[in-house]
């Protein structure tokens, strides 16, 4: 497997990077928080699915949905996906990760 990273300063850093990465359609976006990193994983050989991109700060979130605003470059958590105008994290904290193993191991 063979992973590539990119480590930005903040969560609102990563946020905003992945909303401008997404489909404009799409206002709904998972995420990881695991270790003490906040991630999320592209896969850039989706075909063979060996090649990886990891997106990722230093950074823990509580598990939720997080309204974030692009204009502001700030966020949020809430308790529903409302407005089409907003992007929406749902942060998920996997017991075990082994794709978020590796990446983390090389470092």
């Amino acid at each position: 497997m063979d992973i590539e990273y990119e480590e930005f300063e903040t969560v609102e850093d990563v946020f905003l990077y992945m909303s401008a990465a997404t489909a404009p359609i799409k206002n709904t976006m998972p995420m990881s928080t695991y270790r003490g990193y906040l991630m999320s994983f592209i896969p850039l050989n989706p075909a063979t699915g060996g090649s990886y991109l990891m997106i990722y700060t230093k950074h823990d979130l509580e598990p939720g949905i997080y309204e974030f605003d692009v204009s502001t470059k700030s966020y949020k958590p809430v308790k529903s996906i409302e407005r089409t105008d907003k992007t929406y994290f749902v942060i998920l904290a996997p017991k075990r990760n082994t794709i978020a193993e590796a990446a983390i191991k090389n470092l």
